[in-house]
């Protein structure tokens, strides 16, 4: 038995893929749960909930009929449980924004420059560390109880195997690990006064993290961003992985450890072993047009409301969207930066809207790769992945705008795709994952950036660089 099995904790639900070591998709399925936000700008799930809907759809695609099994999942949530592995109160999720002072109180205690040597990254809202402050502040009767802290898709492998693991690829993002050092820092969860027996062991993603009751073993796992990149073929410094999901991420791996002296882009290790990545998160790529379809065209089919912006050249005429409708992470760290058109004329319509949109994500996607270029990153191509990616026009205008031709692979399935590979290295299926990647993971088609395209948007994003400086004081008043 050689077919592997990836599970893929998402925010929205579970995501389980069935493959053959030769890559070909075999079964999948999806199972949703629901999203809790009991505040504003709070977000909360029960991790009971993720292990209900993976537990019915590893039955369903055959999880017990396999060679191994490899997770991936949503980053930097709080699982908080007791000394007997209970759940002590719904999980905190990477988009809850409730720990902006806990941030601020990080950054304080270390300044910038020293948490970034220590962990490779600033505090964000979104990361593990702050939120356990946050707890500690707020919920004093819940913190005192705490004997283990998960991450989500950890939470996923206890119930499924009985083990308290996580793997180093989704221990960066906790803002409690040693990125350069690939283990727990315990400067900092000694300063931050955090148990360090409170943490699972972090292995290194193809590891054996344990075994289902059916003897199945069960690959550590990577974070979904990481495992992610995997499924598209990026185990090494070469092409870029960019995503058109609701969140924009462009993610390079890296000859050697590296990060932003300024914590712009993120600074994480790779789920290949010995390996490092940097990538650059926008909140709200394909999210920004499905917000704009909601308000303009409800209930139309989204490749109807994009087929209107194709009549629309480059740049729209002057309209420019900026894609700030949940703050920002790169690379402006700024929860309350927010959206914008600018240069609306009465000629514009619902195309040129749509059109501006596109592109104002294209261009949030070009300052992640400035970002990364100056830590050395030269690609010459990017592989693409994401809801956003079975659009054309949208590939059309993002390498145009990134001047890097856009591969898409013939399995989308992403996450899960790439859990599954080092599932199958975890049972041996592969030597490594360098091996896995090259025996399942293939080019489909590659969009080119349109030669008369690249001029106009290299002016529109001078035009789109200018319009957060001069927004920002209205945002602070």
């Amino acid at each position: 038995m050689t077919d592997l099995v990836g599970l893929d904790v998402g925010t929205t639900g579970v995501k389980v893929l069935r493959i053959s070591s030769a890559g070909e998709v075999l079964a999948r399925t999806e199972k949703a749960y629901a999203l809790a936000t009991p505040e504003p700008g709070w977000a909360e799930q029960d991790p009971e909930d993720w292990w209900r809907a993976s537990e019915a759809a590893l039955a369903e695609v055959g999880g017990d009929g396999v060679a191994g099994i490899g997770l991936s999942g949503q980053m930097h949530g709080l699982v908080a449980l007791d000394d007997a592995d209970r759940v002590l109160r719904p999980a905190i999720l990477w988009n809850d924004q409730r720990t902006g002072v806990e941030c601020t109180e990080i950054d304080e205690r270390f300044g910038l420059r020293e948490l970034v040597r220590l962990t490779g990254n600033r505090a964000l809202p979104g990361f593990t560390a702050p939120k356990l402050l946050w707890l500690r502040k707020h919920e004093p009767d819940v913190y005192a109880r705490i004997a283990r802290v998960l991450l989500p898709k950890d939470y996923v492998r206890l119930r499924l195997t009985g083990e308290h693991a996580t793997d180093v690829a989704d221990a960066s993002g906790t803002l409690l690990f040693d990125v350069a050092g690939r283990r727990w820092s315990d400067e900092v969860m000694d300063a931050l006064e955090i148990p360090r027996e409170w943490v699972p062991a972090a292995l290194e993603s193809p590891a054996v993290s344990g075994q289902t009751s059916g003897g199945v073993p069960v690959a550590a796992g990577g974070g979904d961003q990481a495992a992610g990149a995997l499924g598209v073929g990026v185990d090494g410094p070469g092409p870029l992985s960019v995503v058109l999901g609701t969140s924009g991420v462009v993610f390079a791996a890296l000859p050697g450890f590296a990060a932003d002296p300024e914590g712009r882009v993120h600074a994480f290790c790779h789920s290949v072993p010995g390996g490092w990545h940097a990538m650059g998160v926008m909140l709200s790529a394909a999210g920004s047009l499905g917000w704009l379809g909601g308000v303009v065209a409800p209930g139309e089919p989204a490749e109807k409301v994009v087929a209107e912006a194709e009549s629309w050249p480059p740049g729209a005429e002057g309209l420019t969207f900026l894609p700030y409708l949940a703050g920002e992470r790169t690379p402006h760290v700024d929860p309350n930066a927010r959206a914008a058109f600018a240069g609306l004329s009465l000629r514009h319509d619902r195309g040129a809207l749509v059109r501006a949109v596109l592109e104002g994500v294209a261009f949030g996607l070009r300052d992640s790769l400035e970002l990364l270029r100056s830590l050395g990153v030269e690609p010459v191509s990017a592989r693409v992945s994401g809801g956003g990616a079975r659009s054309n026009l949208w590939l059309e205008i993002v390498a145009s705008v990134l001047q890097l031709p856009l591969e898409r692979t013939a399995a989308e399935e992403g996450a899960a795709f790439g859990a599954a590979l080092l599932g199958g290295v975890a049972a041996d299926v592969f030597a490594d994952v360098h091996e896995a990647v090259a025996a399942t993971v293939r080019v489909r088609d590659t969009v080119e950036p349109d030669p008369e395209w690249v001029r106009p948007y290299a002016d529109g994003y001078a035009r789109f660089r200018s319009l957060y400086p001069a927004l920002r004081p209205l945002e602070d008043e």
